[in-house]
């Protein structure tokens, strides 16, 4: 994917560069679940999108495979899943919660 690069012509004849994202910078939360169970393997995983803009989104993922890991290193496997999402912005805002099945 690529970021667009205008020059936008004012009323004086001043050249303001500007950048266009394009519309397909955004990821439906179908996706962003795909993304996580396929790195990750057997999950149960719900997201919200939380603005209806397709990039800000709550992330609720339980899976044995967080069984003996902290917090931290939970979260870390979600933002590797994600990384290129993350990276480009794609995804501006991530709030996780994560979870075995046992609690």
């Amino acid at each position: 994917e690529s970021i667009l690069m205008s020059v936008v012509l004012s009323k004086d004849g001043d050249r303001t560069p500007r950048l266009d994202i394009p519309v397909s910078a955004m990821i439906e939360p179908e996706k962003v679940a795909a993304k996580i169970r396929d790195a990750i393997g057997d999950a149960d995983i719900e997201v919200e999108d939380l603005t209806g803009g397709q990039d800000h989104f709550e992330v609720t993922v339980v899976s044995e495979a967080f069984e003996g890991k902290r917090r931290i290193q939970q979260h870390r496997m979600i933002y590797d899943a994600l990384e290129a999402e993350l990276e480009d912005e794609t995804i501006h805002a991530l709030s996780l919660s994560t979870s075995t099945p046992e609690g």
